[in-house]
This record gives C-alpha cells, structure tokens and sequence, in this order.
C-alpha cells in the first residue's frame, strides 16, 4: 500500500503537506524518501539534519501521519470509484470531483447516492413503482395531486396514503442524501449544537461519580476535551444518556428553503418529507458524525497530553549506577527489602516489620543497618504506596555507618511489571513481592530502562486513557518511548532486550540476538562487533550504532553519539591537529583550534558537524537532569492532617489539560486547576509544571466525602 500510493501521489503529496505544515516541498520530499527507506524517526531527526533541514522527531511523526491520512483517503477513493463504476454511473464529472477532493466527508457525501443500502423505506416505495409520484409532487407545479396519487393506488400500494407516505419517503432519501443539504445541517451543528447528558432513570446510586453530568448541558464547541471523555465513558457504561442537538426549527426552516418552492398541496407533502428527512435520517447521520469527530479530537488532545506526561516521566533525572536498597513498604505483610548491585542486580532479599501490627522495630532498625553495610549500600529507595510515610520516617531516623540518599519513588505500575513475563523471565525464582521492590530501586537508578517494560497505559500519568482510541494511543505511546530511549542513548552491554527493541533499526529479534551474542561472547568492545550479531544488516547497523554506547570501549567515539559513518572526520580533526583521538576529546584547547566549515563536504554539512563538536564536548552526557532529593511535611500523614491555607511540598504526579495532581505525601493527590497555577493566564499546564516537579502549593479546599483536595500556587514561593 505505502509503495503503490507514494509513486502514484508522491508529487501532490509533497505539495500538499508542504502547504499544511509550512515547510519547504524539498523538506517533505527528503523526509517521505528516507522513511520509505525503512530510516527510523530518532535516527532521521539526529543523523539527517541536512536532507530534512533540520526537522526534530515531532515534525517528522507530523509529515508521516498526514502522508498515512492520504494514503487512506486514496484507498478509500479507489473504493468509492470502483463502486460507482460498476454500477454504470461514473460520469467523467462525477469522477473528476473525487478525484480532485481530499476531504473525506466531501467524499462520502458524493458518494452516498451510490452506496449500497440496506433495504430503505425510499427503496421499498421504489420498488412499489412511486418513484414518478415522487418526482411529480418534488416538481410542485401540479394542482391536482389527488387525481394523479390515486393513478398509483394499486398492487402492493393500498390506498393514497399509502401511495403519498412512499412518495415522502423517496423523497426524504433524495433530502438527505443531498450535499447542500447536509452541509448545512453541518453549519448549524458546528454553530449551535448542545451537548446534554442526563444519569439513567434509577441508577443514580451506581452513578455517583458521574454527579456532575446528571443533568449536564453545554454548547459543544465549548464542551473541554475531559468532560467529554467523562460523559462519553458514563455512557459507555450505561449510567448517562447523551446527546448533541442543534436548534431543530431552524434546522428544518433551513432545508425547507432549500425544496419547499410552492404553497400548494405538492409544496405540503415536500414540507412533511422534508421534515421526516431531518429527524429520521439527517439528524441522527450528522450528530453521529458530530459524536465521532468531538471524540476524535478529545482523544488526540488526551493522547498528546498522555504523550508529553510518559515523555517527561521516561525522561526523569536518574540516580545513576548507585548501589541501591529499594524497599516496597507494607503493614501486615512487612516491608520486601531488595539490596541491588549498581548495575540493579539482585544482591539479597528479605522482609522487616517495624510498623503494626507486627511492631518488630528494633529487629528491622538491625537488619537494615546491617544490609546497608554489608552491600555497601548508596541510597535507599522506598515505594510511595501504603506505609511509605512510616517507612520513610523509620529509614531516616536510622544511624548508618556512611551517608544514604533516601528517595519516595512511584511505583505506579509496579505490581504490573512484577505479574508479567517480562519479569518472570528476569526472576525466574522469586515471587511478585521480590520483583516488585527491584523494580522500584532500579527505578531510581534509570527510570527510562525500568519503565520501558511496563504497559505505558499503567504507568499512572493519563486522562482516560482506557476511553481513547487504542490503536492511536498504543502508537503514539510506542513512538513516544522510542524517542526517549534513543535520546538518551542505552549502555549496549548492560541494556536489557526489551530495552534495546525500541532502539532505532532493532526489533524484539534482533534485541534478543545482541543480548544471546553478549552472553556467548562477552561485553561488546566497539560498535563493530554489532556486525557479528546474527541478522545485523548493514541497514540496521546504520539504525541503531549511533544509539548504542560502550563506555569502556577502545575507541572512545564508541561511548558518544557521534555515528560511526561520521568517525572518519572526527579522525581528520585529530590528524590535522597533530593529536590522538583521546586527546583531542580531552582537550578543550585543541578543539577550540578547529574550523569546522572546513570539514563542509557534499554528504556533510554544518548541522552535523555543530552535533560532533557539541559531542566531543561532553561525549556520553546524558540529557536527563541530576535527581534531587525530596521531602515531605512530617506533620501531614493522611487527608485528616490538612487545614485549609496550609503551605506543603509536593511532587507533580500527573498533568492533563485542566490541570496538575499533585502529592503532597498523602494516599489522596491534590489537584491545582489551571486556573490557580500562576497570576497569569495559562492555557496549557506545561507552561507552569512538569511531571516529578517539585513544588509549593497552599490547600484551597478539603472535600472529605469525596476525598477531593483543590490546591493553589498561586502567591506561593517556589523554591
């Protein structure tokens, strides 16, 4: 399908996406060319800046998911066309509008004539021979339409109102299958349409949560992308009725202008198809039409803001390779305490018991001092689900023999990653308990390679993820994770293989077949040696090197993101300069000597040499900020604690578009609308906050019964 359209349209494609993204034919073109040829998006918007103009990965996924939309709108074209043909009714004009239109709802006006129906009323009267009837009474010049309907009062039609209802309905097909027509029902829908929902007659008990939509009415071009996800869900789940509707007067009035040409009793029965066309037919088409599109754009706008929440928290600052101690806090069960190595080995497992109603603090005070002697441990990690204030307090107080960093980690998704294969498959002998507490400490450590084998959706950082498209959000997740893995850059001889599918050019085959080559061979010392992997091709050799780092390598090249296919100028430099590879990395002094446009060659140009020398700089530096610790009110354990007007530290957990929940160290976040995130107008969260921010926030409101606390930063010092 991708072959066969893009040498068929690549031309008008290129035009037509240059002219909606704004941005030059020859950018487009490039970009189309090189994903065609199987590049990745990472390693277009890094190693092809010249062939793209320096286009960033967001740019990029645009031009392909508008080039996919017309690949779809031509399939679907050959379709329409194919089928008006093989009824005998493809005019040359007829052919030539769908040719020429790449809207899709234009096309499926032009083409609803001639699609196949169920057997309609229209048709059934068709059938029954009142087609002239109809057509006679739509002209509107005759005055005596008795005498003509009772002509028609025979086999299957039973009398003149049989006769006139199957005129009416032929002729409420023709209304509604009329472009004009529906056009501008469209109009009045996209002016005046009001989004209602009302709870389902007797289960307003079962429908608590929905209390705000019970009788809810809003114009729906005002109608926010998470109310109408919330209604839309109540819906789904049979506790809310829903509809959208325009003003139905006018709506009619409107068509009537249209066919109603004559006061006589002609003019009447158009008056009454006319009607009946819009309640039975266009109205229900144009609000499920309306239904689907206000659904659409809230599920992008929920997908982009789910998109930008898992980037931000793929990109969080890591601890980095730490020896770590991660404990996943409970109170009956105890705490599973985890001694990890800095590569997040498992080292040792228990449990302690310093909370009720086992109570054995002492006992748990000894072990933990002696585990984190006895592995060295650097920090300690704790799960911020249940006792992990009470565990936090019970690690800070303890005396060891060296400083620990402590840190409050998420561990949304947690228990996910601890039930699935991926995790049986590391922690074969463990229970979910043991691989739960790893994957929190080695969360700490590299929150992208430990997040990275968890479903993104139970990650904790949507908004009504489960209600979205699926597909669009499974790919633009997929994508995103993609993008982080390859920004960051994975350690190629510590990188698990699920880690490693999401690198440029390589699968789960070929993840799998580096991480079986490692164990048979040992660590890789240089990028090379990828050629050895069983079914590394050239082509994706050429995908993945520059994202794979070895950090004892040979070559120090080997451990930066410079791409090996640009190593022989990095090499010229240091030749030129009379100096080695090392030294030329080492020395801030001689790269200060080198002219890079005299590196400008026809395959290279300025935008890569600037990203070699920003390399050499700092080879290997990881974009992901330096973690900072974090510490929580000691006064404030449950909702029972807060006061209204209290200032507290908290820690952005989630962003969606009407605002930021934020933790303040309870079970219940706290939520800081848009509208009390800054004296400032703010139409977007992410202008003010980022996910695992911390932040300064006043309590406005407590709502017990519904465990609701509204927070402000506003006149609030940020620290």
């Amino acid at each position: 399908m991708w072959q066969n359209t893009y040498f068929l349209f690549m031309d008008l494609f290129y035009k037509m996406i240059s002219t909606t993204q704004n941005l030059k034919l020859s950018q487009i073109e490039n970009t189309l060319k090189l994903l065609n040829d199987g590049a990745t998006i990472p390693f277009i918007s890094r190693y092809r800046k010249e062939a793209t103009g320096g286009l960033d990965e967001v740019q990029i996924e645009q031009i392909k998911n508008q080039y996919d939309k017309l690949c779809d709108i031509s399939k679907r074209k050959e379709t329409v066309l194919n089928t008006i043909d093989e009824q005998g009714k493809l005019t040359v004009e007829l052919k030539q509008r769908i040719e020429q239109s790449w809207d899709l709802t234009e096309i499926e006006d032009i083409y609803l004539p001639y699609k196949p129906k169920r057997k309609t009323r229209a048709e059934m009267a068709r059938q029954k021979g009142l087609e002239p009837l109809a057509m006679t009474i739509m002209l509107q010049r005759e005055n005596n339409l008795d005498a003509k309907v009772a002509a028609f009062v025979k086999g299957d039609v039973k009398d003149e109102e049989d006769a006139l209802k199957g005129a009416r309905d032929i002729i409420a097909e023709q209304v509604n299958e009329d472009e004009r027509t529906r056009n501008a029902i469209r109009s009045q829908f996209g002016r005046q349409a009001v989004i209602s929902a009302k709870v389902v007659k007797g289960k307003e008990e079962e429908a608590a949560k929905y209390r705000d939509y019970f009788d809810f009415s809003e114009p729906l071009k005002r109608c926010t992308s998470h109310r109408l996800l919330a209604i839309r869900r109540g819906e789904t789940e049979g506790l809310l009725k829903v509809s959208i509707s325009p003003n139905d007067e006018e709506c009619i009035e409107r068509i009537e202008r249209f066919f109603v040409r004559s006061n006589n009793e002609c003019g009447k029965q158009v008056t009454l198809a006319v009607e009946d066309a819009y309640k039975r037919l266009l109205k229900p088409s144009i609000e499920t039409e309306f239904s689907a599109m206000t659904k659409e754009k809230a599920d992008e706008e929920a997908i982009r803001v789910f998109a930008e929440n898992l980037r931000q928290l793929l990109l969080a600052s890591p601890l980095g390779q730490k020896r770590v101690l991660a404990i996943d806090p409970g109170f009956r069960t105890g705490c599973k305490v985890v001694c990890l190595d800095a590569q997040g080995n498992l080292l040792h497992n228990e449990n302690i018991y310093p909370h009720p109603p086992v109570d054995k603090v002492k006992e748990a005070a000894a072990k933990l001092r002696k585990m984190v002697e006895a592995y060295e441990i650097e920090a300690i990690a704790i799960g911020n689900g249940t006792a992990s204030r009470e565990t936090e307090h019970f690690v800070t107080t303890q005396s060891f023999d060296r400083e620990v960093q402590v840190f409050v980690v998420s561990e949304q998704g947690a228990s996910i990653y601890s039930a699935s294969k991926i995790a049986r498959d590391e922690f074969p002998e463990y229970d979910v308990t043991v691989r739960g507490a790893v994957s929190i400490g080695r969360r700490l450590m590299d929150p992208l390679a430990e997040l990275v084998k968890i479903d993104a959706k139970s990650i904790g950082v949507g908004q009504y993820q489960h209600d979205v498209d699926q597909p669009k959000l499974k790919k633009s997740l997929d994508q995103t994770v993609e993008n982080c893995v390859n920004l960051v850059g994975v350690n190629l001889n510590t990188a698990s293989s699920h880690l490693l599918t999401y690198i440029s050019g390589l699968g789960p085959q070929l993840a799998q077949n580096i991480v079986t080559f490692r164990a048979e061979n040992g660590a890789f010392n240089s990028r090379k040696q990828l050629m050895k992997v069983p079914r590394m091709g050239a082509k994706a050799f050429e995908q993945c090197a520059g994202f794979l780092r070895i950090p004892q390598a040979k070559n120090p090249l080997d451990n930066s993101a410079v791409h090996p296919e640009s190593y022989c100028i990095v090499e010229q430099m240091a030749k030129d300069l009379g100096c080695t590879l090392p030294e030329l990395i080492a020395s801030k002094e001689l790269r200060s000597k080198i002219n890079i446009n005299n590196y400008i060659s026809d395959k290279v140009g300025l935008p890569t040499l600037q990203d070699i020398m920003q390399e050499l700089d700092k080879p290997g530096r990881d974009p992901r900020q330096t973690i900072r610790q974090f510490e929580f009110d000691k006064n404030v354990r449950t909702i029972n604690d807060l006061c209204e007007g209290m200032v507290l530290p908290g820690i952005v957990g989630n962003i969606t578009n009407f605002g930021a929940f934020v933790d303040i160290g309870i079970k219940e976040n706290g939520l800081v609308h848009l509208s009390q995130m800054a004296n400032r107008y703010i139409s977007d969260p992410n202008e003010v906050v980022s996910i695992h921010q911390h932040v300064m926030v006043k309590v406005m409101s407590i709502d017990m019964e519904r465990k609701r606390i509204q927070l402000s930063m506003k006149d609030v010092s940020q620290n």
